[in-house]
């Protein structure tokens, strides 16, 4: 369904608060859609207006010194509302899709006992669903043998060879994951191998009442946004963002294997110039952006925010 007023946006927020109390479950915004759509921007109106927290599901901006490459809200931003699990981990360390769940299923729960409005703001798709619908995730123990049988596959073939796999196994987890984040997809290859039913496939009761809220951009304009935020990046200081990033932590590692970085890496290796890795970067963030549209579309009952009225909707927000 599209919003094309403010007023009728309001109106849809204020009967998703009084149906959350008539169904005695915790009222949930989820503000999704693809990269540069223009999430962080309407997350923060959102939560200025109704008295609000912002929640990260984005699996990169969770990291630290990696601000640039993973397009974290600007300082002003961050200190305009409360945002949780942005900088909050090291870049080398583990954070699996289990304990975004628990970490941020007790940050709603915090929020809304302060008696404010929780926000889950971001891109990564199975973060959003492991919240909002509940995943049952399985207790899967960690199989050495198929980890390095894969790693080896993937030494041998390329990442997409072990991509392909995941995609056989659990497609729809597949859409969620970067197939050059390859921890990930292997730990996602062994869930599905370790289970009868794929992780993405497993749902229980939610103690949320969640309205999801999407940007919706016309192809040719998102990816204008894309290409603009991409030089953006790269005037900010992402070759020596990256540049240090390598020098601390090596180039395997998971972090530094999503957009942008490996592009990066692959020119500071001396593999590629610069042009092409920036060319690469914006074909690979495209691609990315149509596998975001293709997990969310699944998604029921999303409110629709038609780019074009984008900016007049967060500036009334904004100013009410």
């Amino acid at each position: 369904m599209k919003i094309e007023q403010t007023p009728q946006l309001k109106k849809i927020i204020s009967d998703h608060l009084l149906e959350s109390q008539e169904q005695k479950k915790i009222p949930l915004i989820a503000v999704i859609g693809p990269t540069a759509s223009g999430k962080t921007a309407l997350g923060i109106a959102l939560a200025k207006a109704f008295n609000g927290e912002i929640i990260s599901a984005d699996s990169r901006q969770i990291y630290q010194e990696m601000d640039i490459g993973s397009g974290i809200p600007t300082h002003s931003e961050l200190s305009t509302v409360k945002h949780h699990l942005i900088n909050y981990l090291k870049p080398n360390e583990i954070f699996t899709l289990s304990d975004f769940q628990k970490v941020s299923g007790e940050l709603i729960d915090q929020v809304h006992q302060a008696g404010k409005l929780p926000i889950l703001v971001g891109g990564t798709g199975l973060y959003i669903n492991a919240i909002t619908q509940n995943y049952q995730l399985p207790e899967s123990e960690p199989n050495q043998v198929l980890r390095q049988k894969y790693q080896e596959i993937a030494d041998r073939e390329g990442n997409l060879a072990v991509y392909k796999v995941l995609q056989t196994l659990d497609p729809k987890a597949a859409l969620a994951i970067h197939p050059n984040n390859l921890r990930y997809v292997i730990r996602a290859i062994e869930i599905a191998s370790q289970t009868d039913l794929p992780r993405s496939n497993k749902r229980g009761n939610s103690p949320y009442l969640t309205l999801y809220l999407q940007i919706d951009w016309p192809r040719a304009e998102l990816y204008q946004r894309i290409e603009s935020r991409i030089d953006q990046q790269i005037a900010a200081g992402l070759v020596q963002e990256t540049q240090l990033l390598l020098q601390k932590y090596g180039r395997e590692l998971s972090s530094l294997t999503s957009l942008g970085y490996q592009e990066i890496g692959d020119y500071l290796q001396g593999e590629i110039t610069l042009a092409a890795a920036i060319e690469l970067f914006q074909k690979n963030t495209r691609n990315f952006a149509k596998r975001q549209l293709t997990w969310f579309r699944k998604i029921p009952q999303v409110y629709s925010i038609s780019g074009e009225d984008f900016s007049r909707i967060i500036a009334e927000i904004s100013s009410n």
